[in-house]
């Protein structure tokens, strides 16, 4: 009985340190990534100027709608079923599983490549409501059947919980995107911020090829694919035909592509109805175009910087619940949800310190414009939400119950378009982030009924909130007043002088979390 309890433990000590490890190895990539992705936004500011920044950003909405046709639903799909054979000790069905998912994928998005291509035209001039985006469409296509395979080859790794291949896939991608860009723009670029736009699309056409031969080069000489294919298949368990691969793969992914593909029409109609209606309230075509630009261009990526960390651990989440389902162990599904929370919202408290504390000045110093740095002070009572909501909706669709996901999302998604059409023509972009507010605390709320109702798990709310906000607030108190009187005598370069203080003002406030107790260890030994 010793021995089962021991084994028992020790299976659960080894897939806690996995989320742990997995998490720390995506968030350390991620966190490079973000960094030479801030970088590169703040380059991008620079040579292109706010309004072909803005137009720069017209093209995501549809890398976005494409992206959740024909890799978003496969990948989580691989990723759930890997997960379920690995927790029910199966092999046999994992190559093949991997091997279908990779041909669905890839033949979805060749097709619309060239769609894309044929109708960058009518896409540009009709949906989103400029025509000077349609050859930035056209290099857009040609990326779409690389990102297919990487998308699928990653699914395959987070079901084995397997980060260091996803990590680095996506450390590579960002490295070759911003090297191409920054040679292109001064060699061919040459100041014209119409071919520096198509050099930007350019370098992610090609970051993302040569991320994708990585990606599928790896799984030749992996050992975690290698101890797959070469393990011995369980004679006891029946090897799944093809078909019925194409088929779960099929009823998995269909419904939350679908899902995210409604998800993602809205958001691409709020997207392009931002500068719309910011003409509506008075601003000239350009205007429009450059407060978009610096407000998805510069402000919000500063806001989502810190979800290098939450979306690592989103993304472990999902195999993790996944498989606890699987073998009905609903303590483990408690447990991860509990430290999840904990640590969704306790991030998501430093990051409000940050930007309110010190978001004017970061617009101000890094992108030298007040009004990103106006609107990062606005926007900094979001990240709770944002946060929290990434965290809940993983753990949901691991659950398999990805359409409470879509109706809470498509609910959100509503709110704020209806608000987008409403205010801004009155209260300019002041409206919009009323916007975003409203509709992520719509989505917040529901996931978070959803997960309370379904799953029994303990909310430390001293520890998830009473402690880490009284000390983020006396520590930014401090760290504010310190900062006014130095960076005044200083000669030090002021956006560096700034960044290492919201790094300070981090640190310090971790030092106090481990001094009290607010984290701990044993929250990833229960």
């Amino acid at each position: 009985m010793k021995v089962r309890q021991a084994t028992i433990a020790g299976r659960r000590h080894i897939k806690k340190s996995n989320i742990l490890k997995g998490t720390l190895i995506l968030t350390l990539a991620g966190f490079i990534t973000r960094v030479i992705g801030f970088l590169y936004k703040i380059y991008l500011s620079k040579i292109m100027g706010a309004e072909w920044l803005g137009i720069y950003q017209l093209i995501f909405p549809i890398y976005g709608i494409a992206f959740t046709i024909y890799a978003t639903g496969i990948q989580t799909a691989i990723s759930r079923l890997v997960a379920a054979e690995m927790g029910k000790k199966n092999h046999n069905n994992i190559g093949k599983i991997l091997g279908q998912g990779l041909l669905l994928s890839f033949s979805i998005a060749l097709i619309l490549s060239l769609l894309l291509y044929r109708f960058s035209n009518v896409i540009a001039l009709r949906f989103l409501l400029e025509p000077r985006s349609a050859s930035s469409l056209r290099i857009l296509a040609v990326v779409f059947p690389f990102c297919g395979l990487t998308s699928s080859i990653n699914g395959f790794y987070y079901g084995l919980k397997k980060a260091g291949v996803p990590a680095s896939t996506q450390l590579l991608e960002q490295i070759v995107r911003v090297i191409i860009v920054y040679i292109a723009a001064y060699t061919i670029g040459q100041g014209d911020p119409k071919i520096i736009c198509e050099m930007a699309v350019l370098g992610l056409v090609i970051g993302e090829i040569t991320s994708s031969i990585y990606n599928f080069l790896s799984l030749f000489v992996t050992r975690a694919h290698k101890d797959i294919i070469h393990r011995k298949p369980n004679p006891n368990i029946e090897t799944v035909k093809k078909k019925n691969i194409i088929k779960n793969l099929l009823s998995l992914s269909v419904p939350l592509s679908t899902n995210r593909l409604l998800i993602n029409i809205l958001h691409s109609v709020e997207a392009v109805l931002i500068p719309t209606m910011l003409r509506r309230s008075g601003l000239s075509i350009g205007d429009a175009l450059s407060t978009y630009g610096t407000l998805v261009g510069m402000s919000i990526p500063f806001i989502m910087f810190p979800t290098a960390v939450i979306n690592s651990l989103a993304v472990l989440l999902l195999p993790t619940v996944s498989e606890a389902q699987a073998m009905e162990n609903n303590d483990a599904i408690g447990r991860t949800t509990t430290v999840s929370i904990k640590y969704s919202l306790i991030i998501g408290i430093i990051s409000t310190g940050v930007f309110i504390l010190f978001g004017k000045n970061l617009g101000i110093s890094v992108f030298h414009s007040e009004e990103a740095g106006n609107y990062l002070v606005i926007l900094a009572w979001i990240c709770p939400l944002i946060y929290l909501a990434t965290t809940l909706g993983s753990i949901i669709n691991g659950l398999g119950k990805a359409h409470i996901t879509f109706i809470n999302s498509i609910v959100g998604t509503i709110a704020k378009i209806l608000i987008i059409v409403i205010l801004i023509p009155y209260k300019g972009i002041g409206g919009y982030l009323t916007a975003l507010l409203v509709g992520q605390l719509l989505i917040t709320i529901m996931d978070s009924v959803y997960i309370i109702r379904n799953i029994s798990f303990r909310f430390d709310a001293v520890n998830s909130l009473l402690k880490p906000g009284i000390i983020v607030a006396t520590a930014g108190f401090l760290l504010k007043s310190i900062y006014e009187y130095l960076h005044k005598i200083t000669q030090i370069h002021q956006a560096v002088f700034l960044l290492s203080f919201c790094l300070l003002f981090c640190v310090i406030s971790m030092i106090f979390f481990i001094i009290t107790d607010t984290i701990s260890k044993s929250d990833f030994k229960q």
